[in-house]
């Protein structure tokens, strides 16, 4: 644990920040490409979801996914966005979702970093991502897909909802929102209904190329009025 940034404030005290003059963007005057690189560079940290599915011929499929969140615990319920290809085509992540309902979300620890980003590289339809990357499969307890068995949180999912965001161009996309069926948690990880986050050492996706590991933690109490 580390201080909190402002430990001397009070409700009404006025902060001293680095933010004066704003550049301003009309984003219904740019294309895709520079949008998607403003979206990834202002909303950071994001957590990535690593995402495994199945065909209907039993290949699994995983990707890597950093548009993802929890979004309700009753029903507890995770939603993820899928884009476009460059081409404008479904990708195998969302075909698979479509046809089969179920999938499961495999958080990703700093110790996965090389063999997720690997998950992202374009193979052609049939090809497993599992096998390419040396991830190792681990049977799940509802859904036909499997988990990823270096991942320390697993989430078994079937599919909600559907939105349609776009009109299938690229830069359109599809959220999926799933609802959890079933956690598996590494072990150590989980103490009184809690999960510890130096066990989880989480990895987040950042702008460009970069990402982030979670070091420094700082407690801040919610406020009482």
């Amino acid at each position: 644990m580390t201080t909190q940034p402002n430990s001397g404030w009070q409700p009404g005290m006025k902060i001293v920040g680095p933010v004066s003059e704003m550049t301003t963007l009309d984003l219904a005057t740019m294309a895709s490409t520079p949008i998607y690189k403003l979206l990834i560079g202002a909303i950071v940290p994001r957590p990535i979801a690593l995402v495994s599915t199945m065909d209907e011929a039993g290949v699994v499929n995983l990707a890597p996914f950093s548009f993802f969140n929890g979004v309700s615990s009753v029903p507890p319920c995770l939603v993820l966005s899928v884009t476009r290809r460059p081409n404008g085509a479904k990708k195998d992540t969302l075909l698979n979702i479509e046809k089969s309902g179920q999938f499961v979300v495999n958080t990703v620890a700093d110790w996965m970093a090389e063999p997720m980003n690997h998950c992202s590289a374009e193979y052609p339809n049939g090809v497993s991502e599992m096998e390419k990357a040396g991830f190792t499969p681990l049977a799940s307890v509802k859904v036909r897909p499997p988990r990823v068995k270096e991942s320390p949180v697993h989430m078994e999912c079937e599919l909600h909802k559907l939105v349609e965001i776009g009109n299938g161009e690229v830069g359109s996309a599809v959220i999926i929102v799933g609802k959890i069926l079933m956690m598996h948690i590494h072990a150590p990880a989980y103490e009184n209904g809690k999960i510890k986050l130096e066990e989880i050492a989480p990895l987040s996706r950042l702008s460009g190329l970069n990402y982030g590991r979670t070091r420094e933690i700082f407690e801040l109490p919610r406020p009482k009025i």
